[in-house]
């Protein structure tokens, strides 16, 4: 077989020399793309600005952590200060007296937290999870439409739903219990789109019907293929799911004092004017360190699905 040549300037060149020119051209303009987005000035900026703007983002939970270590007479300093001079831990020994003559133990409060926000996430994931499914991989008819209901409804905001929830908990008989927590919840729109758009990127559908050909319903392939699949974005919905549920406080629909989650009761403490600034900035930095450490669990798996998330095949 003759060798195939390419002919440049009336001269042949071999196969060799073809591919070598091709690698040379293409390394060339490479380097020059290196070399334009990638100086070392750039990249001075853009490290400095990133910096810069993480340690912006970071200056209210630093401030928070400052001011619950605060004595008395440094939290009455007009203007307030930024940093701590003597640092005490009054403002936390102080939590356990101001609780303490509670009708309800403190106890109690942390059970509701705990319970409620563990149930919740799980639900909405996976509530989520198999609703995007379906809006992904099913062949149900009217489904895009469902989806452009889904993604209307993220336009209402919670001050909005809440005459029409009232409502609804009111026929449902379900005022005054942990479903007034959890319904809300379950039924975002939020992580329904975000799986919907992951799913769409990270499930061939290849693999959906090699399944299909081996004889696999589509509850083993939601359990077998596609939940270890999309882990990824399983964790990204249990952080904000749990974000959102540990700090939710119902609004008219919880009266029964035992039912009450530790953002009701907190609020109390949070409500007594300066003298407890202190104390309420220590309840603050003790309602914040449960969804940092979910974040810290979750944080790769956060990272992968929002990279992931709206790539196509």
């Amino acid at each position: 077989m003759a060798a195939v040549t390419e002919v440049e300037n009336g001269t042949a060149l071999p196969r060799s020399n073809i591919f070598k020119r091709i690698h040379e051209r293409y390394s060339s303009s490479v380097s020059q793309s290196k070399r334009y987005t990638r100086s070392r000035a750039g990249n001075i900026c853009y490290i400095c600005f990133l910096v810069f703007m993480g340690l912006f983002s970071v200056l209210p939970l630093i401030y928070c952590v400052t001011t619950s270590l605060k004595p008395l007479d440094e939290l009455m300093i007009f203007p307030p200060r930024f940093f701590v001079s003597r640092p005490t831990a009054q403002n936390y020994l102080a939590l356990p007296g101001l609780l303490s003559n509670l009708r309800v133990p403190l106890s109690r409060y942390i059970f509701n937290s705990v319970f409620v926000a563990v149930i919740t996430t799980v639900l909405y994931v996976f509530v989520s999870t198999m609703a995007a499914f379906v809006l992904t991989k099913s062949r149900i008819k009217g489904k895009k439409l469902m989806f452009s209901a889904v993604q209307y409804a993220l336009l209402f905001n919670t001050f909005t739903l809440a005459i029409p929830q009232y409502l609804i908990f009111s026929y449902l008989k379900i005022i005054d219990t942990y479903w007034v927590y959890m319904l809300p919840h379950i039924a975002s729109t939020m992580g329904v789109f975000l799986m919907k758009q992951y799913m769409e990127g990270s499930i061939p559908d290849v693999i959906m019907e090699a399944a299909r050909i081996d004889g696999a319903g589509y509850f083993r392939i939601f359990a077998e293929i596609v939940l270890p699949m999309v882990k990824p974005c399983c964790m990204t919905l249990m952080l904000f799911g749990f974000r959102d549920v540990w700090a939710a406080v119902p609004q008219g629909t919880v009266f029964n004092e035992s039912l009450k989650t530790l953002p009701a009761i907190m609020t109390q403490i949070t409500a007594g004017g300066v003298a407890r600034s202190g104390s309420a900035m220590a309840v603050t930095v003790i309602m914040m360190l449960p969804p940092i450490i979910v974040y810290m669990i979750s944080q790769s798996n956060v990272i992968e699905s929002m990279n992931s998330a709206g790539i196509k095949e």
